[in-house]
Formats: structure tokens, C-alpha cells, sequence
């Protein structure tokens, strides 16, 4: 017997509704991606957050009107909470006050001790009081440039805080192993100057220092405009060796 012929399957014309219903059911979906559901904040994350918020806007307000013009309420108010929500994450003003300082402390004075070791050791045992200078406020301004609005304000806050007995003890705690730090550096560069002198020489820096933090705008009064109390990239370029030019000075 013969066998029977298989025939050829029968292919539509190209272009027929056949052939196009064939290739639409042969062609596979494509997975439609769920948006990812949002993970929720826990608690911790939440009070986190909140506290950041709260250190925020009492740094802000403490830039401008110091520790006695602020009360708990305006923190509060400027964050949008309830005053009774302040007092769940501070005892008192005081210890607002403390917290927005000690927030950031740690890392200006890291960075300055870690330029001035640098420093140090580059110049192998012959500092210039320029050298110190510029390690120790250029690093700073650096910072206050470059940090964004947070370290603006805090820069300014520290210039209020520096004219207070609360402020004083906080920056002795604080800034005291840095600054002696600069002074002993100054005391290798300027070999035969009065001690007192070096530590009034310093007095000098850090009160035109902490003046130029505080951005009063006093300056664009005074000089119609010409310098602007903003500019922090003008200062650092003039200050380290005006300072240094005073230092020198005190050789006899």
C-alpha cells in the first residue's frame, strides 16, 4: 500500500486577518511591573527625623536671635508640632540649646585638628604662622562655604553663642584641644615672643573670625555695597595673612 501523502500546512496570505489573528495569539505578553509598595518608617525612624527637623529649625532661629529670643514654642511653631512634642525630646530650652551646639562641634574640630597635624608635618619642623593660619581657618571656612544653609546658620549661631557664659563653657569643652593645637604651632614659628602675646594674637583671630560667621551685612553698609559680609570666599583669602601680618609684628 501506498502511503498516504502528508499535506503541507495551509499558510494564510500575508497581510489576511488570519494570519494576523495567528501572530497576535502566538505573541506573548509582556509582564505589567507593580509599582513597589513603600516601605513604612518605623518608629525609630520617625522620632529620628522629627529630631532633625527640630535641631534644624532651632539652629535657624538660634542663628538669628540667639539663646534668650527663642522659646520652645517658636521651635515648635517653625516645625509645624505641637510645644507639648518639644519637651518629649528636651527637658528645657537649655538643653535644646546644648544639642543643636554639640550636633556639629565634633566635625569642625576634627577637620581643623586633622589640617593641622597635616600641616605640621609637611612644614618638618618649620611652621610659619601663615602656614597654622591657613590650616586652622581655611579648613573652617571650607566648610561654612561649602556645607550648605545648615552650616551657614550654624556658623552664625556660633558667633552669638560666643558672646555668652553658656556659650563660653561649651567652646572651652569643645574647641579648647584645637585651639591649643594652633597656639603651640605658633609658638614653634614665633620662637622669642611673649607667650601672652601669642594667646592675645589669638584672641584677635577668632574674634574677626566668629564676627565673619555671624554675616550681619554691617560690612555692605559700611562700604556701600563694595565687600559683602556673605562673601566667605573674599575673607578666607584675606584673613589667614592679615592675622599672620599682626603675629609678626610682635617680634622685638
Amino acid at each position: 500500500m501506498l502511503q498516504a501523502r502528508a499535506e503541507a500546512p495551509v499558510r494564510p496570505p500575508r497581510g489576511s486577518k488570519t494570519g494576523q489573528m495567528i501572530k497576535a495569539k502566538s505573541s506573548p505578553k509582556k509582564a505589567v511591573k507593580k509599582p513597589a509598595k513603600s516601605v513604612p518608617r518605623t518608629k525609630a525612624e520617625q522620632r529620628a527625623e522629627t529630631l532633625e527637623q527640630i535641631l534644624d529649625a532651632a539652629e535657624y532661629l538660634f542663628s538669628k536671635h540667639g539663646l534668650y529670643g527663642v522659646t520652645l514654642r517658636d521651635v515648635a511653631q517653625q516645625v509645624g508640632v505641637h510645644t507639648s512634642l518639644m519637651h518629649y525630646y528636651f527637658e528645657d530650652k537649655f538643653a535644646l540649646f546644648k544639642e543643636v551646639f554639640v550636633r556639629r562641634a565634633p566635625v569642625t574640630s576634627e577637620r581643623r585638628m586633622k589640617a593641622l597635624d597635616q600641616y605640621e608635618k609637611e612644614a618638618k619642623g618649620k611652621p610659619t604662622v601663615a602656614g597654622a593660619l591657613h590650616a586652622f581657618l581655611d579648613t573652617d571656612f571650607d566648610l561654612y562655604m561649602t556645607g550648605g544653609e545648615g552650616w551657614k546658620n550654624y556658623g552664625a549661631f556660633g558667633s552669638q553663642l560666643s558672646n555668652t557664659p553658656e556659650g563660653g563653657t561649651m567652646f572651652d569643652e569643645h574647641f579648647d584641644p584645637v585651639v591649643l593645637r594652633l597656639i603651640g604651632l605658633l609658638k614653634k614659628a614665633l620662637p622669642g615672643v611673649p607667650e601672652e602675646d601669642i594667646f592675645w594674637g589669638y584672641h584677635f583671630v577668632t574674634g574677626s573670625f566668629m564676627h565673619s560667621l555671624s554675616r550681619s551685612g554691617r560690612l555692605d553698609r559700611l562700604s556701600g555695597g563694595l565687600c559683602k559680609s556673605e562673601d566667605l570666599k573674599a575673607v578666607k583669602a584675606r584673613m589667614a595673612d592679615f592675622m599672620a601680618a599682626g603675629f609678626l609684628s610682635l617680634k622685638r
